[in-house]
């Protein structure tokens, strides 16, 4: 699996936007020379940030982008889901084939989605979504903050 550069740059804009002074605005133009990138295809990620509530945009001379909430509210899997969307990692595929039957279940522990046959789970399917929600749960532990504190910034390069 392989996040798109949309969400690194999503990711490490916020890191910078973290780290700007309180009440100083980023302005495009700015972020952009920051992180290497187009301001054209940097705004669309910011727009995406905007619309989800994680930055807010500030109109005027010395506007620019700011966070929306605290840093240590800004979680990895926030950032991911709004870049990437929200859909599972993996879907299973061939319900109905007699072959694919092999790879179910005898007794499912809990119940699944309405895709599989009554009374039967893939199990293909339950360890993909296990290790999707391992990962989950990882990024949901690690925010914005927790990048600002874990790092040992070069002050004279900002």
């Amino acid at each position: 699996m392989q996040f798109s550069k949309s969400t690194g740059y999503a990711l490490h804009a916020l890191i910078h936007l973290a780290r700007s002074e309180r009440g100083h605005h980023v302005g495009i133009k700015e972020l952009s020379a920051m992180l290497g990138v187009s301001e054209s295809y940097l705004s669309k990620i910011m727009s995406k940030l905007r619309q989800d509530g994680l930055v807010n945009a500030v109109t005027g001379a010395s506007g620019g982008y700011e966070l929306a909430k605290p840093a240590d509210q800004i979680t990895f899997l926030e950032v991911i889901q709004v870049v990437e969307g929200r859909q599972h990692l993996y879907e299973c595929f061939n319900m109905n084939e007699e072959r694919h039957q092999l790879f179910f279940e005898a007794e499912p522990s809990e119940p699944e989605a309405d895709d599989f046959p009554a009374g039967k789970e893939c199990l293909v399917k339950k360890v993909m979504l296990g290790a999707e929600r391992q990962m989950n749960q990882y990024l949901q532990q690690h925010t914005i903050q927790w990048v600002l504190d874990s790092a040992s910034f070069d002050c004279s390069h900002a």
